[in-house]
């Protein structure tokens, strides 16, 4: 019984597309082997059959030998039959081979999504993303498929070659070298077909970004009215990936065409040179039937490396696509030394703006500028390990980068300003782990002040939410996942700007609640906002000016004192 995924035993190979067709291939050898015998079994036999069909005709029909005719139909018989088991079986194997390397493919490209963060669709546009699983990797799996076909034409060429040596040692020279040369010429024909192809590649994925970006902001371009620039745009695009396809598809009927011609060309010659012998008295009538059969089969290498060429090109552009995907670093990894992570109730601390965090309290971060509270803040995650070598962030007496990414993730929750939901049940999006009865997340959506969204449901928490929660409005949206935040049961919660989407009445709600909802078993709590509803339910207030914090106390006494932060409150309320 096989498992599923297939298993991925080892890193894959990015230096080039061809080390990575290798290692991918290398994962599948027991299936590779198999595909590539059975080709080979199933080309032998169509290879054999001209030879059995002249000597019927030579020692039966000619010779007159009844048992000999008899023998040699027999002979057929077990050929077809052997033909038409090793077809189903090399089928069956090819199609296994091209799915093991698609799926592999698909599972690494979904894995680096997953794991990469911000740092992919920073590197590469969605779209480019999107047809590098969607496509790119399928493609390549085709080498994989025709690999099984192209060893049993090779093998079947040393079959027919040998065959025909037995027969006439001229013939012998001609299929041993005209082959090979008639596969050579078809190079002038693939070469200006490839860079076409990576040209179409480069305009699809073009195309497909426009249309993703289209698609992400429909609702704001329809608000403004603005949907038929992004239309002329995905119009341009489409036209430019259009005339690219019909480039590519020149480039594949000259590549037919001088297939076929070339293959005819030395079908017409061999034929000829065997008539030839016939007449001289050199082979025998079987012997000239089995070498006109002979010369059609010869057909079938030539086809299969066209084929193989053209699939090979395909999969080498699709491969450089993956490897572009799977070289993109994230912004944070494990460090190379790693520290144990401090104990519960542990201060934290971002050196470049001194902002302390104290345990167990909620603390809020204000700042004439929204972007300098939200690096900050941002920083006590550890999204960028780039960033934090420029500022330290401490968690108690440990620098944050050494502490392993697993216990920064369970312990350490950032809820950022843009709220995202995705497909699926409401449950799930509220609860990934499903790790809480219902009852809990009620509460959690009461002290989001959420609850009146599910009463609007008609599955209430089985409601199928739509791709990123378009059903939803921004307000909406922002508070579901306040409530998710609240789920986490972080020791550590990160809130920017949590209330930003959202009426005052709804505002004072999630304020009022916010306390309640954190303060047991002595959570900790961080917001980023300049709204006085939340600022006055807040423990502490940490005013940045320039990047740096320049005064503490509660909203009240700062409001009392500092004019710069009573600005600032008074313009965001």
């Amino acid at each position: 019984m096989r498992a599923f995924p297939y298993p991925l035993t080892s890193e894959p190979d990015l230096r080039s597309p061809a080390r990575y067709l290798l290692w991918l291939g290398g994962l599948q050898k027991a299936t590779l082997a198999a595909g590539i015998l059975l080709g080979t079994v199933w080309m032998a036999s169509q290879a054999v059959m001209p030879f059995v069909l002249g000597r019927a005709i030579d020692d039966g029909v000619i010779g007159g030998d009844a048992g000999a005719l008899l023998g040699w139909a027999a002979a057929l018989l077990g050929l077809m039959v052997v033909q038409a088991v090793s077809d189903t079986a090399t089928h069956r194997a090819g199609v296994s081979n091209w799915m093991q390397a698609a799926f592999r493919s698909v599972r690494l490209v979904g894995h680096k999504i997953a794991r990469t963060g911000d740092a992919l669709p920073t590197a590469l546009s969605t779209g480019e993303v999107v047809s590098t699983a969607a496509s790119d990797a399928f493609r390549l799996g085709e080498v994989y498929e025709v690999l099984t076909r192209l060893a049993g034409a090779a093998a079947a060429w040393v079959v027919v070659t040998v065959l025909i040596w037995q027969t006439s040692a001229v013939l012998g020279v001609v299929v041993l070298i005209g082959v090979p040369v008639c596969c050579a010429l078809l190079l002038f024909v693939v070469k200006p077909m490839q860079a076409r192809q990576r040209e179409q590649r480069e305009a699809s994925g073009r195309m497909t970004a426009v249309g993703a970006d289209t698609v992400a902001g429909l609702r704001v371009l329809r608000g403004i009215g603005g949907e038929h620039i992004f239309v002329d745009r995905y119009r341009v695009k489409s036209a430019a990936t259009r005339d690219s396809g019909i480039r590519v598809a020149h480039s594949l009927a000259d590549l037919e065409a001088s297939q076929v011609f070339i293959a005819g060309a030395f079908s017409v010659v061999f034929t000829w040179v065997g008539a030839s012998l016939v007449l001289s008295g050199d082979i025998t009538p079987g012997e000239l039937v089995a070498l006109y059969g002979f010369s059609i089969f010869l057909m079938t290498p030539v086809r299969a490396a066209a084929d193989s060429v053209a699939r090979f090109i395909r999969a080498h552009v699709g491969a450089r696509k993956i490897i572009a995907v799977l070289s993109v670093d994230a912004n944070v990894s494990e460090s190379a030394t790693t520290v144990s992570a401090p104990p519960p109730g542990s201060v934290l601390v971002d050196e470049r703006s001194g902002v302390v965090v104290e345990p167990g309290l909620l603390t809020a971060v204000v700042s004439r500028e929204p972007a300098e509270s939200t690096d900050a803040v941002t920083r006590l995650g550890r999204f960028e390990d780039a960033v934090l070598e420029e500022a330290t962030v401490r968690w108690g007496a440990a620098d944050l980068r050494h502490v392993p990414l697993a216990d920064i993730r369970a312990r350490v929750v950032v809820s950022e300003a843009s709220p995202h939901l995705f497909s699926g049940p409401l449950r799930a999006q509220l609860d990934p782990r499903g790790t809480h009865e219902d009852g809990a997340v009620l509460a959690a959506l009461e002290a989001a002040s959420a609850l009146d969204i599910l009463d609007g449901l008609e599955g209430g928490l089985d409601h199928e939410v739509t791709e990123r929660g378009r059903g939803f409005s921004g307000g909406q949206r922002q508070r579901l996942v306040l409530a998710r935040a609240y789920l986490t049961e972080a020791e550590n919660l990160v809130l920017v700007e949590p209330t930003s989407a959202v009426d005052a009445h709804t505002e004072q709600r999630i304020a009022a609640r916010l306390a309640g909802a954190r303060r047991s078993e002595g959570r900790t709590t961080v917001v980023v906002t300049a709204s006085p509803l939340v600022l006055r339910t807040m423990d502490r207030v940490l005013f940045m000016e320039g990047g740096r914090v320049t005064d503490r106390g509660t909203h009240k006494e700062l409001m009392n004192r500092n004019d710069e932060y009573r600005n600032v409150v008074i313009r965001s309320e």
